[in-house]
């Protein structure tokens, strides 16, 4: 028995990360509305999180209105809005996620049966999750920043949205970015798991 279980091991085939960029490409293509949905959480929370730094920015820069006390509050009232909508971002691509791979079972027994090792599944989701995680906190940093950025030369003129330098505005993309990927390939961990270690046999016999 030991001896039968050796010779399958060997067999199982080790494919190359860039394989799995290159399905992980695919499959968003395929699937495109559904990496959309999936992808909307962390466009939503990243737009939220930059509109929030950016008004900050803004705000660095007008007379104080509040005075201290009131100031700490509002801070950490924005503060706990920032986190509870990153949270329900998170839990957002998470049962995105597992639907993906629900809609996906006889795929990855497929893949398995053909040698694909667990840890290339997982490999392929956090891929494809990483590459929607970068456009959708792209996109949101330039909807979060732009929309307040905007709002700001209105209501305030140039000299106060002038003051945002080029190297602020980098550093909330930046912030954007780590914080989206990150939420991002977090949320695709259990999923991604859970279709790793699913028994070939068992995947393709789900009904889709």
């Amino acid at each position: 028995m030991a001896k039968n279980i050796k010779i399958e091991v060997k067999r199982q085939i080790h494919l190359p990360i860039s394989k799995a960029f290159e399905i992980s490409l695919n499959n968003i293509r395929i699937r495109f509305w559904r990496s959309i949905i999936t992808a909307g959480g962390t466009f939503l929370g990243i737009a939220f999180l930059v509109a929030i730094l950016t008004q900050s920015m803004i705000d660095a820069h007008l007379p104080g209105t509040l005075d201290k006390a009131a100031a700490e509050a509002a801070r950490n009232r924005t503060i706990w809005l920032v986190i509870l909508s990153l949270i329900v971002c998170t839990v957002g691509i998470t049962n995105s996620m597992l639907m993906a791979v629900a809609e996906r079972f006889r795929e990855i027994g497929t893949m398995k049966c053909l040698g694909a090792l667990d840890i290339f599944i997982v490999q392929l989701f956090l891929l494809e999750s990483s590459v929607m995680g970068v456009v959708a906190s792209v996109a949101g940093w330039l909807v979060g920043f732009l929309s307040i950025w905007l709002i700001g030369l209105i209501n305030h003129g140039w000299i106060v949205a002038g003051q945002i330098t080029i190297l602020q505005a980098l550093q909330s993309l930046g912030i954007g970015l780590v914080v989206g990927v990150f939420l991002t390939v977090v949320a695709t961990i259990p999923p991604a798991i859970r279709a790793a270690k699913m028994p070939p046999v068992m995947a393709l016999r789900t009904e889709v």
